[in-house]
């Protein structure tokens, strides 16, 4: 999806951000990324607050609650699944709030069907994604959990176009059969393609019928990019050092399917030498030199970001990486 059609690339951020004060937060987003404010999340406010708590917060019809081995799937909802939606509620309200007659590109995130099955338990222990008819059943109530989502999203900001994106970190794990059990002596096994397509697009089906724009984002090595882009997905967010000296056929072929990309290029933490604006732009246009592509095909489809979420980072590095994002997606126009 093109975020602003008048330039080369776009920019935004990731998803998570240092802190606890989600009015600063938001208002950090807003004023760095004026043209696709995103919605942060800030997991120094506790596990509720995490990218797992956020996403149980939104399941439809399954009751989860928090154990000392993490979030389990429970017969009613728990105080921690209670307190999860609650602080998603107030997150919203900030983001209203802070958006007031904003008309352009808005994302929430939250964590997609298999880094959801690989991170909950089933009521008996171990985790979802061991037993099929638990994993369906965890996909579909969130794919309900999304059309509510995106609706509510809509009510409080009716002139924004809603982009949702779907974390899938621990998606290239599941697909190698590399996710660990719960006692730790074995692995999970392979979900073959069809199988993950399948949650996928229901997932992305949820999001297009509720009227908003899925972007999957993948921070780790070997993503999927030919199952993202055949699941439905608009773009895809990714770390460039793990994509650009990898095999690039894949990622062209998505592109040229109508696939937008979203290069993650400005590190998460303040690096120990000065990030320099000009070594990233010429890194991502070796990169997309190298899938054939130049500035006619790309012009509108690039959106620049932090290779992952910020939560990790100093306050001011955080700031800072937003408006490098901005820079490089300037540098990028020539």
């Amino acid at each position: 999806m093109a975020t602003n059609r008048e330039q080369a690339a776009g920019w935004t951020g990731v998803g998570s951000m240092p802190g606890t004060n989600v009015h600063e937060a938001v208002r950090i987003a807003v004023d760095e990324c004026s043209e696709l404010v995103f919605l942060p999340e800030l997991p120094g406010r506790g596990v509720t607050a995490g990218m797992i708590g956020r996403t149980a917060a939104l399941l439809v019809g399954l009751g989860v609650d928090l154990q000392p081995a993490g979030w389990r799937l429970t017969d009613a909802s728990g105080i921690d699944h209670r307190r999860a939606s609650s602080l998603l509620a107030e997150d919203l309200d900030a983001l209203e709030e802070h958006t007031q007659s904003y008309e352009g590109p808005l994302k929430v995130q939250v964590v997609g069907p298999w880094t959801l099955a690989a991170a909950v338990e089933r009521p008996r222990g171990d985790k979802v994604l061991g037993d099929h008819g638990a994993r369906r059943e965890l996909a579909e109530s969130l794919a309900e959990g999304l059309r509510e989502h995106v609706g509510d999203v809509r009510r409080r900001t009716p002139d924004a176009e809603i982009v949702v994106q779907i974390d899938e970190p621990s998606l290239p794990a599941v697909l190698a059969g590399s996710i660990s059990t719960a006692s730790g002596f074995h692995r999970h096994r392979t979900i073959d393609a069809p199988a993950a397509d399948q949650a996928l697009r229901w997932v992305t089906d949820a999001v297009r019928d509720a009227g908003a724009t899925p972007v999957a984002h993948v921070c780790a090595r070997d993503v999927p990019i030919a199952l993202l882009a055949g699941a439905g997905f608009a773009a895809c967010g990714f770390d460039l050092s793990y994509v650009e000296s990898g095999v690039l056929d894949p990622w062209a072929e998505a592109f040229e399917s109508g696939v937008d990309l979203w290069p993650g290029v400005i590190p998460t933490h303040e690096p120990d030498s000065p990030f320099s604006d000009a070594d990233a732009v010429r890194r991502l246009e070796a990169f997309l030199s190298a899938l054939g592509f130049g500035p006619e095909q790309y012009a509108g489809r690039l959106t620049v970001t932090p290779t992952c979420g910020l939560a990790g980072a100093s306050p001011s590095w955080a700031g800072r990486a937003l408006a490098a994002s901005r820079k490089v997606a300037a540098g990028l126009a020539g």
